[in-house]
């Protein structure tokens, strides 16, 4: 096989690379537009409209111009678009076009398609692509209605309720986080229908394609058969996506309780606790103000913004199924167990070593990029006069590195270079994992050479 196939076989991510960057090109040079810019606002720079391309087309939202005051309806539009084809994917998207055109897809397309969706060599793409957009054009188009209907009691006119319906029902799907007013939902902050409405829309997008796919091929069975016949990865997002909220619901409303909660009633405790838990599992809406959160909350935040949601999803992290196999495998080795087995499998080694690997990586970019953005944001300030300045930090590269886009307010006040920190990171959380996974599953090599074994002591 030529060099050039081989290449494209063994690393369809890095054609991903291009395409996510020729989409934060065209979306720059759109964004800068005096057309998409807002009634008396001032021009947005070319630094400015990268920033915002940049998290639209990697569904992150973090803003450092205001969408409703700074955008026009066609600046607004043109975000949309790029969060609907960051959310879902460029490929998917040309790919499906292809196979409709009647043409049949490239080797590098197929190759990046069966990575990006996590389908199998052999498998009938045409049928994942169709059931792809079809359960996003289901999910978005119900949000959809029912934001419309809850709208219609909120706005002057029509047009302004559909443009509100839409425009947060695609952004919640795709874990965008970028919303149509300056404050995210604080306004909604006791709306039950939104906040069921986007939060629905937040786990369906963030689990994974796979496992949608997985869930609609079984869910005909039972509950007992249909949850034997799922995949060991199908049953890792679901167990742990149903740990993850619940911790992250219990420990806000627990810390919180005489904090931020403590002026509401239970069953509004109850509601902004479960929101927030959810939106931190990338989707970078809010109904709280973040920055009356205590550290604790905060930090349990950014544990749950690192993870983020799963595999082949809208949303980013080092991904729930990887901490899944890292917890398996850590109470099996405490055990004693060589033999890593759950649910009646066995997890391959090499998926050990993939899913530590991947965890490490976005711990080393997390501290890297953190050492830069406090060195060229406040280096020169004494720690008593920082006023949290580190935590805020801290926070503003987890959501950044997991495409969350929950900020405590630190998005506005950086500076060129943090920026430009911001811009590479958000990048990174949304082509990482994928990059990562391919890299360590098709790059491993022979050594020649092979020395007398020693082990290095570990703990």
């Amino acid at each position: 096989m030529p060099q050039l196939t081989g290449s494209i076989v063994k690393y369809p991510a890095r054609n991903l690379v291009v395409w996510y960057l020729a989409l934060i090109l065209i979306g720059t040079v759109l964004l800068t537009l005096p057309i998409c810019r807002g009634e008396g606002a001032e021009s947005i720079s070319r630094l400015d409209a990268c920033f915002t391309a940049t998290s639209a087309s990697c569904v992150t939202g973090l803003a450092v111009r205001s969408t409703p005051d700074d955008f026009s309806f066609l600046g607004q539009l043109v975000i949309l678009i790029l969060i609907q084809i960051g959310g879902i994917g460029i490929m998917t998207i040309t790919t499906y076009t292809l196979f409709n055109l009647g043409s049949k897809p490239s080797l590098r397309a197929r190759a990046i398609l069966t990575e990006t969706l996590g389908a199998s060599d052999d498998a009938d793409l045409k049928w994942i692509l169709r059931h792809v957009l079809l359960v996003t054009a289901f999910s978005e188009g119900a949000g959809f209605f029912i934001l419309l209907a809850r709208n219609l009691n909120l706005y002057d006119s029509f047009f302004e309720s559909a443009w509100h319906a839409l425009f947060h029902s695609i952004s919640a799907f795709c874990n965008a986080g970028f919303a149509l007013h300056n404050d995210s939902l604080v306004g909604f902050q006791g709306d039950i229908i939104v906040n069921l409405t986007i939060s629905a829309l937040i786990i369906v997008g963030g689990i994974g394609f796979p496992v949608l796919l997985d869930l609609n091929k079984n869910w005909r069975k039972g509950v007992l058969e249909g949850w034997a016949s799922l995949h060991i990865h199908s049953k890792f997002m679901l167990i742990g996506t149903a740990f993850f909220l619940l911790g992250g619901f219990l420990g806000t409303l627990v810390l919180e309780w005489d904090g931020v909660l403590q002026e509401m009633p239970l069953w509004k405790k109850l509601l902004v606790s479960g929101f927030h838990s959810v939106s931190c599992r990338t989707a970078g809406f809010n109904t709280i103000d973040l920055a009356s959160l205590t550290n604790a909350t905060l930090f349990i935040s950014m544990l749950l913004m690192l993870i983020g949601a799963g595999p082949c999803s809208t949303g980013g992290g080092f991904k729930v199924s990887t901490v899944m196999v890292m917890a398996v495998h850590a109470w099996k080795t405490f055990h004693g167990m060589s033999r890593i087995n759950f649910a009646r499998r066995t997890i391959p080694e090499i998926v050990i070593q993939q899913a530590t690997a991947t965890a490490l990586l976005f711990t080393v970019v997390a501290i890297v990029a953190l050492t830069a953005l406090l060195v060229f944001e406040q280096s020169s300030v004494p720690h008593p006069k920082s006023q949290g300045v580190f935590l805020d930090a801290a926070f503003e590269v987890v959501s950044a590195l997991g495409t969350v886009g929950l900020s405590t307010g630190f998005t506005g006040s950086l500076s060129t270079v943090g920026k430009m920190i911001i811009i590479v990171l958000m990048f990174l959380g949304r082509l990482g994992p994928i990059s990562v996974f391919v890299a360590l599953s098709h790059t491993q090599r022979q050594t020649p050479v092979e020395y007398p074994k020693e082990e290095p002591l570990i703990g």
